[in-house]
């Protein structure tokens, strides 16, 4: 045998008994305080803490998940900035609840041009059940033509409609949703969703343009077809990043505008 076959005989015997190693596999490292807060966060999903209520305190996490307080406290301040519990000082620490004053303009982001929030009206047109066109059935992660509630309705500052809302929710999570039970109820959607429905939306994600009115959409807020608008498509997700709400909203921002706090 020559050199060269020698040295490539070499090389294809060392390939095949590498070959036969098995390389071990690199396990997904999770640092401590998230796997508090994953479990945390399961209890905050199966309703063992419920909207509003006080979570046990640091010292009985600490005992129940037999970790150090300071490793439950670094669980919760994530969960804290995530908007998932609150921190009341000398109070303890609760479920997060869209009944919160606060949390009122949380997921609403148009603002007068005196940058104060208004307190707006909701006026409903429609709520109706029916099949999901491809489109919302997509986001929502159903299958086309399976049942959503339709939503729609107008919101109003100081007398002034500003936004016309499409809200496409799952027909299986919200059974029993009918014009007249949104009609006898005053507050907030999300409250509603939160108490009645077992449903909290914890994040949303949005796309924002510019846009002209339609005819439909122009008759709905009251301005001229072609009347510049700005557009907002959100879909809101609650527990274990599940997708549960899309939001169409059409905004009339002659005298508001939409802020968004970036960090």
């Amino acid at each position: 045998m020559n050199t060269r076959s020698a040295t490539l005989s070499k090389a294809t015997t060392e390939i095949e008994r590498s070959a036969q190693v098995e390389l071990p596999l690199s396990p997904t490292f999770s640092p401590l305080y998230q796997q508090i807060k994953a479990l945390i966060t399961q209890s905050l999903e199966v309703g063992e803490w419920k909207p509003g209520e006080p979570i046990p305190s640091e010292v009985e996490l600490a005992t129940r998940y037999k970790v150090s307080q300071g490793t439950v406290r670094k669980a919760i301040s994530v969960l804290a900035a995530e908007n998932l519990l609150i921190r009341r000082q000398g109070k303890g620490t609760f479920v997060a609840t869209h009944s919160e004053a606060r949390a009122q303009f949380r997921f609403l982001r148009l603002l007068p041009e005196a940058g104060v929030p208004n307190v707006y009206e909701s006026h409903l047109l429609e709520c109706r059940r029916l099949r999901a066109p491809v489109e919302i059935a997509r986001p929502l992660e159903l299958q086309p033509n399976e049942p959503v509630v339709l939503i729609k309705r107008t919101l109003q500052f100081s007398g002034v409609v500003a936004v016309f809302d499409e809200i496409w929710l799952p027909g299986n999570l919200f059974r029993g949703l009918t014009l007249e039970r949104l009609a006898a109820y005053h507050g907030p959607l999300y409250v509603l969703f939160e108490t009645e429905f077992g449903t909290r939306m914890i994040r949303a994600s949005e796309k924002i343009r510019a846009l002209a009115a339609a005819d439909e959409v122009a008759a709905m807020l009251g301005v001229e077809p072609g009347h510049p608008l700005l557009s907002v498509d959100r879909v809101s997700y609650t527990y274990g990043d599940r997708p549960v709400e899309v939001r169409r909203g059409w905004y009339v921002t002659d005298a508001f505008y939409y802020q968004n706090d970036l960090s």
